[in-house]
């Protein structure tokens, strides 16, 4: 049978991973339902022309001239503009959903793809960092599959057992370490919007590589992991481990330790997900253990990377804070990639904002609906610009 899918965040790294999957596929296994981009209209049209998609959003209003003039030729491809349209196409009936949509933007459409109650593939960690018990309960009320996309969490959900939960001691995420693994807290001072992103393992968009030089990305991942795989924060471990071969380890209570290893290519976890419960053949490299020839682990140093610290603190307190933490560091590694703010001044940021949220008479203390997680999303927003400008004016 033909599978429809949606892509939303089509343009960036994972959703144009995704698509070059589709592409491989034999003729009629998939049906391209809609695709989403932000701002990338051109890169839209292109991928929905080529896939003969049923319809397509463009989130940002600006680009929608762009899109409809990329598209004028083929009146068959509906056209939705703004996030309402984003929102009522990722509602669109589809068998597999990829939801690749950047921060804490994509909640919405997430959330609309979720209520549809097939399969849900997910890269997008805030939804479960946001509104962690409130996504997982709409899940299961819904009754739909959450297959993980991140790299660390695909590979703990490949070898994770939930029919052996009891016996399961630990997991653990790996990190890269990012391009600042051996940097001194004054190189990194210094460091340049050039030199964060240079990532020296994988291919991301800016924000994600960003967050991977703070290793808040690994902060966030263990809040996101704590809810996909139901465990407390103190069985979620971190490793640096710079060849970035195995991404994740679930501990058994005999003593054994199963790792997933595979090449650094997004294209596996998506594979994963795509073709779960089964496999399918994927273009990446091979791995092989003998040209590797070592493996080296070490733990993360909590001084340099505070972020790790600062989400465990988060999902500690519960309620707003993770909430808070994913929102200020939006606004925080916005600031520094427009050169306005210092490196360094990213965690130190959202630790300030974290602290000021909790005097704050304006900011609801509690989460029982998603509109209260927007709610809180848009304070702490708001509350982080306002400290972005004191940094900017006295750095």
């Amino acid at each position: 049978m033909t599978r429809r899918i949606s892509i939303l965040g089509a343009t960036g790294s994972v959703g144009l991973a995704t698509l070059d999957l589709i592409g491989r596929a034999e003729p009629g296994q998939y049906k391209i339902v809609a695709l989403t981009a932000k701002t990338n209209a051109a890169e839209l049209a292109k991928q929905a022309i080529r896939f003969e998609a049923e319809c397509v959003a463009i989130a940002d209003p600006a680009a929608a001239k762009a899109l409809h003039g990329a598209l004028k030729d083929y009146p068959a491809i509906e056209i939705g503009v703004g996030e309402a349209a984003v929102c009522e196409m990722a509602a669109r009936d589809a068998d597999w959903v990829m939801a690749a949509i950047v921060g804490a933007a994509g909640l919405k459409p997430t959330l609309a793809a979720l209520r549809q109650g097939r399969s849900l593939a997910f890269a997008n960690k805030e939804c479960l960092v946001c509104a962690g018990a409130l996504f997982m309960d709409e899940a299961a009320r819904c009754g739909t599959t959450l297959l993980p996309v991140d790299s660390e969490h695909n590979a703990v959900f490949q070898v994770f057992d939930p029919a052996q939960r009891e016996t399961i001691r630990s997991i653990t995420l790996t990190a890269s370490g990012g391009p600042f693994r051996e940097a001194s807290r004054e190189v990194m001072a210094k460091a340049s919007r050039a030199d964060a992103l240079a990532h020296p393992t994988w291919e991301m968009g800016a924000k994600i590589t960003i967050d991977s030089a703070t290793m808040m990305n690994k902060g966030l991942e263990v809040i996101e992991a704590c809810w996909l795989f139901d465990l407390p924060p103190d069985q979620v471990d971190v490793v640096v481990h710079p060849q970035s071969i195995i991404h994740g380890l679930v501990e058994y209570a005999d003593g054994s330790l199963l790792a997933q290893l595979g090449s650094p290519d997004m294209r596996t976890p998506i594979a994963s997900a795509l073709a779960w419960p089964n496999r399918m053949t994927a273009p990446v490299e091979r791995l092989r253990l003998t040209d590797i020839g070592r493996l080296d682990f070490q733990p993360p140093d909590l001084t340099r990377f505070p972020a790790i610290r600062l989400a465990r603190e988060a999902i500690d307190a519960g309620g707003i804070a993770p909430a808070v933490l994913n929102a200020a560091n939006e606004i925080a590694v916005e600031a520094f990639l427009a050169d306005r703010i210092r490196f360094l001044d990213i965690a130190a940021g959202v630790e300030d904002v974290l602290e000021r949220s909790i005097s704050d008479a304006d900011m609801p203390q509690a989460l029982t609906a998603f509109e209260d997680v927007f709610a809180i999303d848009a304070r702490a927003r708001q509350m982080a610009r306002d400290l972005m400008v004191e940094r900017q004016t006295n750095p």
